[in-house]
């Protein structure tokens, strides 16, 4: 079983912010794979079903970004998963340009609180992870308020596009293993 975490915060005014584009993705495979994520279990909401032969739980968390490995780690322990090949974490990264995307293995938090929070609660950086840009925060910007604003219009079109991908990573990850994915998707994409 894999369990793939869709990073973001809970609650309307958040849908569809740069700090959000894991529960898009979320929302994309559920639509894909015919999946309800709307069961409440280790505080996310949750969906459990097959892709591509693969037994999955698609999971956003609902104890907000910074204590995202709080809902993870419960469910983690729950499910008996290793979070070293079965968790695969999909979240936003402002180094990245919109729409471009970057798999990884292990790493740091690089300054993502939801990150950070599921580091400590694991005890380690090895998991599975899919940064999707958003774009690096405009000078003059607080950090805060740039990862809660809403894409463009132009900058929204690239990230739907890059939602897609990052759902087909994950699909990836689960078949075809971590370098197939890196290979893929870590491509850099035409602006």
């Amino acid at each position: 079983m894999y369990i793939i975490a869709g990073l973001g915060n809970p609650g309307r005014q958040y849908a569809h912010t740069r700090h959000n584009v894991g529960f898009d993705t979320i929302d994309v495979l559920a639509e894909k794979y015919n999946i309800k994520v709307e069961y409440e279990k280790g505080r996310a909401l949750t969906g459990s079903g097959r892709i591509e032969g693969q037994s999955v739980l698609l999971v956003k968390p609902l104890t907000f970004m910074n204590l995202s490995g709080e809902s993870i780690r419960a469910l983690a322990d729950f499910y008996k998963i290793d979070g070293t090949s079965q968790l695969i974490v999909i979240y936003d990264d402002i180094s990245l340009p919109p729409g471009q995307l970057r798999i990884r293995e292990k790493g740091s938090a690089g300054g993502h609180n939801g990150i950070k929070s599921i580091i400590s609660h694991l005890g380690g950086q090895e998991f599975l992870r899919i940064k999707v840009g958003v774009g690096e925060k405009p000078a003059g910007w607080d950090l805060a308020d740039y990862v809660l604003s809403r894409f463009s219009q132009e900058e929204r079109q690239k990230v739907e596009e890059a939602l897609k991908r990052a759902a087909d990573a994950a699909v990836c990850l689960m078949t075809d293993g971590v370098e197939a994915a890196m290979n893929e998707y870590n491509r850099k994409v035409s602006e």
